[in-house]
């Protein structure tokens, strides 16, 4: 290659240094890299150059290159010649020192040039660089700076250098004014410092040993005292640092009496420092030094600097540390280390010092002792050693700090002490007495919304989180600590307070208890008389039992509690141990498997107490058995704040007494269990209850003994009256008892031995129960008014009734003062809240009432309404019975849903035992109505479960009426048609429950009618029999079903209903129509419809009228199932006047309204009829005129299409008749017409617009313009074609058109034809079948003057082509023979897609391709020279469709005309269109094939193989793809195995190409194989320059480089370097950064 070559390329590069986009920049920076490495010499002589012939080249253009220099340099330093190495030397230096001024990025380009020559030839440097360095004269910065960085980088060549420089420096010292210079000086200080420390401490590699520090103390001294006395007090702070930086240094250079000398200034100087510069890293790193240099020397001085040195590093080490700040954490290390240093010279200062700041009131300042006592107990064992007892005392004061930022410095230093030996020392409990009471920290708690900002905030959870970790790390990890850990930490199980703490404590113990029972260690087993202070081994148990009755709570203690228990049992008890081996790990297995929500409770504590009964029967020690009775009733206070657990433990207690056979203990613990417990709370109630419950299994006797004595005892002196039942508020508490002996009771005959216990039931348990809880008034119980003895009563009489079967409750009392307690009864009932129920009051006062009705005297007829309204207003309006339980009283209790239901239950059954008996007492239809007056408002409520209630209520009483009906003279039943009116549409109602019952209550009417027209009680009425089927089907929710029922049941109504009736009931149903619940006014419909079928026949005359009726009476439904039926009736209309129907309706107002749609759609319901119609809208649709051509207006030219009305009208009427569903068989019959004419008025809708005065020529009623807002013209074909491809059941089709939204491009102008080809291959695959009958209907109308119309057929046609099925079903002549004709219509469009048609015979139909080869070759060449081809649309076509044709044309049918098309191709290749460039290149690559084994053929693919490999960088992907196919096809052609193999392996249309690296292989093949072509290859490609693409400008460039890069130098003949060169230093200024840094990387292959 030539030199000049070379040269052109690097000054373009040079040109190019500064670009604007920084991509380019670094490419370029890598190319003159790349260039300096192969020929440094060469290259750095015209960086230089460059520089010297551009004396004012910008800062940053120059900076660039200097960088290069550097580069270069340092990569190849070896390389470059002496003469070089000076040259770039004084260039370097020169480029440096130029300016006065300093000009930071241009100065340190040079200066880091310098530094890395330095690395080799540092004598040269210095000869240099001294020459600047001149005594007497202030140097310029950079000088400095250099001398500053060489002294980093070459330690070994500049220390020798540095007694000297020093020698030159000093004097200037004092010339420096300006605060840069002062700076760079100290810097270069601070680093000579360094440097000659390093090379002191290294010695042994040095290369002059017998330099010393001593060397160097003089000259450092003196720049120490100016830098001291003078720079140190500047106002920059970036000065005052870097000097204290140099001082520190420095420090350890000076001589030791010098070092003596200066500390009583120094140092306070160094404090001062802290407080006028907010960056303190840099001085206490300094101070660090200073301490380090006079502590090693042995200053005497330092003593009296020692208060102000520890006040001012207490101060540093309290400072916040912020840990996103590397600094602050740098800084807070260096304080540290500066406490370390004087640890080792005054300990006992320090340590006084350190333990009297723990106690001051400043919370940094004891987090900042706490950290430093934590630093030297780590860091200073030895002189720590000797202070362990002082430290131990003095940290008391912080474990009683209440900060917790404080608290987790405490926990960090207690961690520190216990590696290091000091809880073992007395007072080391205290230490680990704090971290348990921390491991049982609550949650924090924050108000709603209140979350800490402070960053340092410790919370509860972090910190108790900390010290569980602590723990658990002082027993696996510090083996010195099990002795004091063992068995202490058993002391913390058992008060309250550490119960937060019971995991992390249980887990720790059951480690260390693990290991010593393991290693049969003597202390494993704990003297608990020695112990004193440790829990008792039954307290143990009871602890540890309990925390697993609730085992998710207290951050899941039950596992760990029983673990422990497993451990421990031989310290329990000796017998134990083998049971609690075996029970144990079961339990735990069973809790592994649960969480909270699956636990079950119930059965999980069942099994605890069996547990627990087993464990004492294997101890089998009485005495110890008594004693664990007497400690748990004893600890039971301590659950006073968890009653559940406390409850619990009530139930263990009991279950310990059933094995006590101590009589004396048994009473005693009963006695304390009574008199001790909170009878107020009711959890409590409910545990000392079953407590003593199980007590009594074994000892019955005692314990009703006890609980006799008990309800004597003082407590209930002041309750020995009688309960009036105002009671005295005073005596709550003694209620509240009285609830819990009640209770007790229950629970007594609950667990009683079997044997014993039917005798008690009466004599002992009820008379008690009696006697505490009621009192009697007038011979009749009355309940108190606490809720609570209520409700204890339930539960106990309930617990009885599970312990006897059958207990028999005696309500039956005679009442003498009947009416005056009615009252009371009422009084009852309006007192009890309306909202809930939770007390069984209106049960008992019903079922009470139920049974006063039936005795003397009777009620008046007032008495009874007011009876009737207060029990059904109190009892149907409550809530549902799963409603949550709202706005209680303070004192009331939750029912459980349980409770709840049951409650409910009952008082239902007794509201309707009380309606039975009244009805009893008039069996009449007045009788009846006056009950159902009542009920009948309710069936309507808005409220499901209110209507349920009603109905259930009502079909309950007809129901009785039937039963109890005696016909003894003929009545009418005048209130049959109003029962049935109310009662038919809720035969519908959305609660299926309702349902149900109407159709019972229909049935029990209609036989209650049957029996007054005289036929007998057995007597079964067919018709009304079928109402029973009819039930069934109501569970099903279906509407369509529940229609039927309902059609069903108004015919049953019909023949059973006499004449008189029919009004009323039909006035009713009407009323329904508008019924609160939907459902119910459908159903009203129905019954409707079905009656005036059935019975009302004399409507002939009425038919317009009707229709117009139904269209108003529409309007006014908003129920769509009634529409429906309305609907119903307009269809029974037309089956009898079909013209006069569909006359009245296609007038109706443009768009359509949804009641006139509602019309149509109803007269699709009947095939038959439907037929007709739509045969008769078909005709006329085919022969009217679609739209007519209207002038835009007056004054512009132009044409619009406005649509005529009446073929829309018909559009509409068939799209909504088809949205019908019975209209499916009409449409499956008419298909191929309904397609055709549908597809026919799309073709002519497109582009229509409606007209002006739409509805003028119908009716004379006005359109609603709002509506007609989304209607047109297009629109309302497609969603007709959409309809009845749908209709046809033709989903297959319709699903892929609507995921493609071909719909909406049918509509538009633009995409309209890709609309049509969507739907012709959607038929084509899914209804083959049915398109030979719909092309025979669409050939005619290929004729038809509408162009539109000729261009949606063709467009169907041509894409049916694309399939088989054309074949398959022969339809293929007769569609090539109308694609010919089309080849010549007068519209472009149409001759664009018979071109296209005829490609897809290739897809569709392969192999026809050969018969037709002539037609198909001469249709495509004639379409590749189309002039009259605006859009280029039919050339693409027929380049596409010649694409598809070759794959399967004979090689006899095309060989001659092989080159022919190709001359016709290559034009097209570079052409702007991306769709023809993608066409082209794939006809290319089809030709291939024909042209293998042609000379020509070969020399035309070289012709064109640049352009396909340009265009892989394509910016259109298709392109890419298409280049991809024709690279790899033609590959053979090629003639070189190499190319062909690497375009076939890597040329795949779906992987991505490294396009660098192919390009790169490829140019190597092209040389070995093709060398004679390299001239033609890399003129054709420099032709590229200047492509419009920048993609394949780049890509150019790219070849060239690579070709350049992998040409051998004999080949360089071949190129013509001008052009290259010339070529690509126009490219390096291309407007593209992309094709700029290409061209750059292409020259960096020129070497």
């Amino acid at each position: 290659m030539e030199e000049s070559d070379v040269e052109q390329v690097t000054l373009a590069l040079l040109d190019s240094a500064n670009d604007k986009d920084p991509v380019v920049r670094e490419q370029v920076r890598k190319s003159i890299l790349t260039l300096g490495k192969q020929q440094p010499n060469k290259v750095l002589s015209m960086c230089q150059d460059y520089l010297v012939k551009h004396p004012k080249l910008i800062v940053g253009h120059r900076v660039v290159i200097l960088q290069t220099i550097e580069l270069i340099v340092k990569t190849k330093i070896d390389d470059i010649s002496y003469p070089k190495i000076k040259s770039i030397i004084s260039l370097a230096s020169d480029e440096m020192t130029r300016s006065k001024d300093v000009v930071p990025d241009w100065q340190q380009a040079a200066s880091n040039i310098l530094v890395a020559v330095g690395n080799k030839y540092i004598n040269d440097i210095m000869e240099e660089i001294l020459s600047k360095f001149q005594p007497g004269i202030l140097p310029h910065f950079f000088v400095v700076q250099t001398l500053s960085s060489l002294s980093e980088s070459n330690v070994y060549g500049m220390v020798p250098f540095l007694n000297a420089i020093l020698g030159t420096m000093l004097p200037m010292l004092g010339m420096a004014k300006q605060d840069n210079m002062k700076w760079v000086f100290s810097s270069a200080l601070s680093h000579f410092s360094e440097s000659i420390l390093e090379y002191l401490a290294n010695l042994d590699k040095a290369p002059d040993p017998t330099v010393r520090k001593d060397t160097f103390s003089s000259e450092i001294y003196a720049a120490y005292d100016i830098l001291y006395c003078s720079w140190l007090q500047s106002r920059e702070s970036k000065l005052r640092l870097t000097v204290a930086e140099a001082v520190g240094s420095m420090s350890h250079l000076m001589a030791h009496d010098k070092l003596e000398e200066q500390l009583p200034k120094l140092i306070p100087t160094i404090l001062s420092l802290y407080k006028k510069n907010t960056e303190h890293y840099v001085i206490s790193k300094s101070l660090c030094q200073v301490l380090d240099a006079s502590v090693n020397m042995g200053s005497r001085v330092l003593e009296t600097q020692i208060d102000s040195l520890l006040t001012t590093l207490n101060q540093q080490v309290c400072a916040p540390v912020d840990y996103s700040n590397p600094l602050t954490v740098k800084n807070h290390n260096e304080v540290l280390r500066c406490f370390s240093i004087l640890a080792n010279t005054f300990p006992d200062r320090l340590v006084m010092f350190v333990l009297q700041k723990l106690e001051n009131s400043n919370e940094r300042i004891r987090m900042g002792s706490l950290a430093v006592l934590r630093h030297l107990i780590n860091s200073s064992t030895s002189i720590m050693e000797s202070k362990k007892l002082l430290i131990l005392a003095s940290i008391r004061q912080p474990l009683a700090d209440h900060s917790n930022k404080v608290k987790k410095r405490v926990v960090q230093v207690i961690s520190a002490m216990a590696h290091h030996g000091y809880l073992e020392l007395e007072g080391g409990d205290l230490l680990v007495k704090f971290i348990i009471q921390h491991c049982a920290l609550p949650d924090t708690y924050y108000r709603p919304g209140q979350r800490p900002s402070d960053p340092e905030e410790v919370t509860n959870e972090a910190l108790r989180s900390m010290c569980d970790n602590t723990l658990h790390l002082f027993t696996t990890t510090v083996g010195r600590l099990t002795d004091v850990l063992w068995p202490m930490l058993l002391y913390y199980l058992t008060p309250g307070q550490y119960s937060n703490a019971t995991t992390p404590l249980c887990k720790s113990l059951t480690l260390l208890g693990t290991k010593k029972r393991a290693s049969q260690e003597p202390n494993f087993n704990i003297d608990f008389n020695e112990h004193v202070n440790l829990p008792s081994p039954h307290i143990l148990m009871v602890r540890l039992l309990v925390n697993g009755s609730f085992p998710f709570r207290s951050r899941g203690h039950g596992a760990p509690s029983l673990s422990l228990l497993n451990v421990i049992s031989p310290n329990i008890h000796p017998n134990a141990e083998t049971l609690w081996e075996k029970e144990i790990p079961a339990l735990l297995s069973y809790l592994e498997e649960s969480t909270p929500e699956t636990l079950d409770n119930k059965k999980w504590e069942e099994s605890l107490l069996q547990f627990l009964a087993k464990s004492l029967v294997a101890i089998a020690d009485d005495k110890w058995s008594c004693q664990l009775a007497v400690e748990a009733t004893r600890y039971l206070s301590t659950y006073n704040q968890s009653l559940e657990e406390k409850s619990f433990l009530y139930r263990c207690i009991g279950v310990t007494l059933q094995q006590c056979s101590n009589k004396e203990v048994v009473q005693k613990q009963l006695q304390e269990m009574l008199i001790s417990a909170r009878h107020n709370d009711a959890i409590e109630r409910a545990g000392v209850a079953m407590g003593i419950g199980l007590c009594a299994s074994s000892h019955l006797d005692a314990t009703l003994a006890k609980l006799d004595d008990f309800g004597k005892s003082d407590a209930f002196k002041k309750a020995s009256g009688i309960f009036s039942l105002l009671k005295d508020k005073n005596d709550l508490d003694v209620e509240k008892m009285k609830s819990t002996l009640i209770l007790c009771y229950g629970y007594v005959a609950l667990h009683a031995p079997e044997d014993q216990i039917l005798s008690r039931i009466d004599s002992d348990i009820l008379r008690s129960i009696s006697k505490h809880f009621n009192t009697k008034v007038l011979g009749i119980k009355i309940e108190t008014k606490d809720l609570t003895m209520k409700l204890s009563l339930i539960q106990s009489v309930g617990l009885i009734a599970r312990a006897i079967s059958t207990v028999v409750r005696n309500q039956g009392y005679m009442f003498v003062r009947k009416q005056e307690l009615m009252g009371v009864m009422m009084d009852f009932i309006k007192a009890e809240p309306t909202d809930a129920m939770r007390t069984p009051v209106r049960h008992l006062v019903m079922t009470t009432c139920a049974n006063l009705i039936n005795l003397e005297p009777a009620l008046t007829e007032n008495e009874n309404f007011d009876m009737l309204r207060t029990c059904l207003n109190g009892v149907y309006g409550l809530p549902p019975v799963n409603t949550p339980d709202k706005d209680r009283g303070k004192d009331e209790e939750v029912l459980e849903p349980q409770q709840r239901e049951a409650l409910y239950k009952d008082t239902f059954n007794a509201l309707q035992e009380l309606l039975r008996n009244i009805l009893a007492r008039d069996l009449s239809p007045d009788g009846l109505q006056s009950v159902f007056k009542h009920i009948e408002e309710w069936l309507s409520s808005g409220q499901g479960h209110e209507r349920e209630r009603a109905m259930n209520t009502t079909a309950h009483i007809l129901e009785f009426y039937f039963n109890n009906l005696h016909v003894k003279n003929m009545v009418t039943f005048h209130n049959l048609g109003s029962l049935l009116g109310r009662l038919a549409p809720r035969c519908t109602d959305p609660n299926p429950l309702v349902r149900r019952a109407a159709i019972d209550c229909i049935y029990t009417l209609l036989y209650i009618q049957l029996r007054y027209e005289g036929f007998s009680l057995d007597y079964k009425d067919d018709s009304v029999e079928r109402l029973i089927t009819l039930r069934e089907s109501m569970d099903n929710p279906d509407h369509s079903v529940l229609y039927k029922t309902c059609s069903e049941l108004a015919k049953i109504i019909s023949k059973r209903l006499p004449q008189q009736q029919l009004n009323t009931l039909i006035f009713m149903l009407i009323e329904g129509l508008v019924d609160s619940q939907s459902n119910c006014s459908r159903a009203s419909s129905v019954l409707l419809n079905t009656l005036l079928k059935n019975r009302g026949a004399g409507l002939q005359d009425l038919v317009s009228e009707m229709l117009e009726v139904l269209h108003i009476r529409l309007q006014m439904i908003s129920e769509e199932q009634v529409k429906v039926s309305v609907a119903q009736s307009i269809l029974i209309l037309a089956t009898q006047h079909l013209q006069t129907v569909i006359n009245t309706l296609i007038s109706y107002p443009l768009p359509f309204d949804s009641w006139s749609c509602e019309m149509w759609i109803a007269l699709g319901a009947d095939s038959k009829l439907a037929s007709q119609i739509m045969e008769m809208l078909m005709e006329k649709l085919n022969i009217m005129v679609p739209y007519v051509d209207k002038k835009e207006s007056m004054m512009r030219g132009g044409l619009t299409k406005v649509a005529t009305s009446h073929p829309l009208a018909m559009t509409c009427a068939l799209k909504e008749m088809m949205l019908n569903g019975q209209s499916q068989e009409a449409v499956v019959s008419l298909f191929p017409q309904l397609f055709s004419s549908l597809l026919v008025r799309l073709g002519s809708s497109v582009g229509v617009t409606l007209p002006k005065d739409i509805n003028s020529s119908g009716t004379n009623r006005k359109s609603p313009t709002k509506l007609s807002a989304g209607f047109d013209v297009c629109g309302v074909a497609v969603e007709a074609l959409r309809i009845l491809l749908a209709r046809a059941q033709l989903d297959h089709v319709v699903k892929p058109l609507d995921q493609e939204g071909a719909w909406d491009k049918m509509k538009d102008p633009q995409q309209h034809i890709t609309g049509v080809t969507l739907l012709a291959r959607a038929m084509a695959k899914h209804a083959g079948p049915r398109l030979p009958a719909i092309v025979e209907c669409l050939c005619p109308c290929l004729n038809n003057i509408y162009e539109c119309q000729r261009v949606t057929i063709t467009a169907f046609f041509s894409e049916l082509l694309n399939h088989h099925v054309v074949t398959e079903l022969m339809m293929m002549d007769v569609l090539m023979n109308n694609m010919m004709e089309r080849i010549s219509d007068p519209c472009c469009t149409v001759r664009m897609l018979a071109v296209r048609g005829l490609g897809n015979i290739a897809v569709g139909s392969p192999e026809k391709v050969n018969k037709y080869a002539k037609e198909l070759l001469a249709a495509m060449s004639s379409g590749m020279e189309e002039k009259d081809d605006p859009g280029k649309r039919i050339t693409l076509e027929a380049m596409s469709g010649l694409s598809k044709v070759l794959l399967y044309l004979d090689k006899k049918n095309v060989q001659l005309l092989v080159v022919y098309i190709f001359m016709k191709i290559k034009p097209f290749l570079e052409s702007e269109n991306d769709e023809i460039r993608c066409a082209s290149i794939m006809l290319l690559g089809n030709l291939s094939k024909f042209g293998s084994g042609e000379p020509v053929f070969k020399d035309q693919i070289h012709n064109v193989l640049v352009s396909l490999l340009l265009h892989l960088s394509d910016p259109n992907l298709q392109v890419v793809k298409a280049c991809k196919y024709a690279m790899r096809v033609c590959a053979p052609v090629v003639g070189s195995e190499l190319i062909t193999t690497m375009f076939q392996n890597h040329l795949h249309e779906d992987k991505s190409l490294h396009y660098g690296e192919f390009i790169n292989d490829l140019t190597k093949y092209i040389i070995q194989d093709f060398p004679g072509m390299l001239n033609f290859y890399h003129i054709t490609v420099i032709q590229f320059f200047k492509s419009s693409w920048a993609e394949v400008r780049a890509g150019a460039a790219m070849f060239i480089g690579f070709l350049l890069g992998n040409l051998p130098e004999e080949l360089f003949s071949h190129i013509n370097m001008g052009s290259v060169t010339k070529g690509l230093v126009m490219l390096l200024q291309d407007p593209d950064p992309v094709v700029r840094v290409k061209a750059a990387e292409a020259m960096g292959h020129f070497h």
